[in-house]
């Protein structure tokens, strides 16, 4: 159910301000931060009225104003609703982001915010042929509350044995989102219920579902035919962002591993490869044999000034790839 805008004395935006500078900016996520920067900039200066951005089936499905799958979670009631929910979002998203990175945090508020509004329109109308009501249709919801309830699936799953304390109640984190729903629903019945179980629902696709699965072929699908060059370094939850194919003095990358929850791991990539040498001008009219042997000589010469010699006799495998390459020279 929605109400039309309440702005009053702004008191949510005075608290959510509070909490902001008492976690202080730098300790917040880009992705996070950006986010809510967002929904706060939409309250102060919404794109379109209330009516015109909230998701229902009448207004989304029967008169195709499928624009508002985009609005609707963005936009909010008054400044409590925009506070608590705000609030919800830095305590979810500061350990979601700094779990999953940036950019593919990024990309799970995105599918979110987009799926939950799907799962609630077919809801809706489920509800509608089931109990012969076409009020179900009618209701019209607003807000980032779907979203987060999605977030703090996909946050107890990575999370789990811990406790959530509701009301002063100790509750299991498997079963949190449960209560939260209900007791939510019970003490404000004007919220949407069926928005809130749209936002669970697809935080099971998530982390039970298929949903991470088809995320990830999308984002390589993307990677592959928008290739600029780099190589992205990829981890277990999504692109992390972009590296050289072999790292300098690094054989591994930290990154944190969903298929072991709040385990990380350790990606290892091993190059074994010699540094990059100098860029010289004797190259020019020299075949590409000979520019490889200047150029190994090269990065020998300078890892006898930077490096300790060898010992134990063992030999040089660059060196004796060049005794290698002189030899076929001559054969043929």
């Amino acid at each position: 159910m929605m109400r039309s805008r309440q702005r009053g004395s702004n008191l949510g935006l005075l608290l959510l301000a509070s909490q902001v500078f008492q976690l202080g900016l730098d300790n917040i996520p880009p992705v996070t931060l950006a986010t809510l920067g967002l929904n706060v900039y939409l309250f102060l200066f919404p794109l379109k009225p209330l009516l015109q951005t909230c998701l229902s089936v009448r207004e989304a499905y029967w008169y195709r104003d499928w624009y508002r799958l985009l609005l609707s979670p963005f936009h909010h009631v008054d400044d409590m609703h925009l506070y608590f929910n705000m609030a919800s979002l830095l305590w979810k998203g500061i350990k979601l982001e700094r779990n999953l990175g940036g950019p593919w945090f990024a990309y799970l508020l995105s599918v979110f915010s987009v799926l939950t509004g799907l799962v609630y329109l077919l809801l809706e109308v489920g509800l509608t042929r089931v109990t012969e009501d076409s009020s179900y249709s009618l209701q019209c919801a607003v807000g980032f509350s779907g979203v987060l309830f999605g977030l703090k699936v996909v946050n107890n799953h990575y999370h789990p044995g811990s406790t959530t304390y509701i009301m002063g109640l100790p509750v299991s984190s498997r079963y949190a989102c449960w209560v939260e729903l209900i007791l939510i629903h019970i003490m404000n019945p004007g919220t949407s219920f069926v928005g809130h179980l749209a936002g669970i629902l697809v935080g099971l696709l998530y982390t039970k579902g298929p949903l991470k699965s088809l995320m990830k072929t999308c984002a390589g699908f993307v990677t592959l035919n928008g290739n600029n060059g780099r190589q992205r370094i990829y981890n277990s939850s999504g692109y992390s962002g972009y590296g050289t194919p072999y790292p300098p003095n690094s054989y591994g990358q930290q990154s944190f591993n969903p298929r072991h929850d709040n385990a990380p791991y350790r990606d290892t990539y091993n190059t074994h490869m010699p540094s990059a040498p100098p860029q010289h001008s004797y190259t020019a009219g020299l075949s590409e044999e000979e520019q490889y042997e200047e150029a190994v000589r090269a990065s020998l010469n300078d890892r006898g000034r930077s490096m300790p010699t060898r010992s134990h006799g063992h030999s040089d495998p660059i060196a004796e790839e060049v005794r290698w390459r002189r030899l076929q020279r001559f054969n043929s």
